[in-house]
């Protein structure tokens, strides 16, 4: 069957599935079936100028897909956090680490709650009085590690 519209459709059957790839596109998350429609629309207009049989025609769609797929995946790749706009973006406490700030409350038993903007932190660190300084040290989950400024 699939021979069959190969042989008798040929470039046009790669071009509109193709096409349909790409409206797929629309209903899937991610960008996976872009290159697979571009695969296949590329392949039908090689076929139309090249009147490939429909093993080369299969055989190049393949060899595209795979290309196309590969391409697409280094486009899209995250680049690193040096190059992002926003490099603590969902990672909030990743920004603190390094930064001071001035306990409202004492941190006492080595644990203790720090006001940063309009968020509280959980805190662990040595004990010390309301108004000391504090240097965060590394972030623990949701919870920051600090020391003594």
């Amino acid at each position: 069957m699939i021979t069959w519209l190969l042989h008798e459709h040929g470039p046009w059957m790669w071009i509109v599935l193709g096409l349909a790839l790409m409206g797929l596109e629309l209903l899937a998350p991610g960008v996976f079936f872009l290159w697979l429609g571009l695969a296949a629309v590329v392949t039908g207009v090689l076929d139309a100028l090249l009147d490939l049989s429909w093993q080369a025609s299969a055989l190049l769609f393949a060899v595209l897909a795979a290309a196309s797929v590969g391409l697409g995946r280094i486009l899209t790749r995250r680049r690193g956090e040096e190059g992002a706009d926003q490099p603590f973006l969902n990672r909030r406490g990743a920004a603190l680490v390094g930064e001071t700030f001035t306990l409202d409350a004492p941190i006492e038993k080595g644990e203790g709650r720090l006001r940063v903007g309009d968020s509280v932190w959980r805190i662990v660190g040595p004990d010390c009085p309301a108004g000391a300084t504090v240097r965060v040290l590394r972030i623990d989950g949701a919870t920051l590690v600090v020391e003594r400024a």
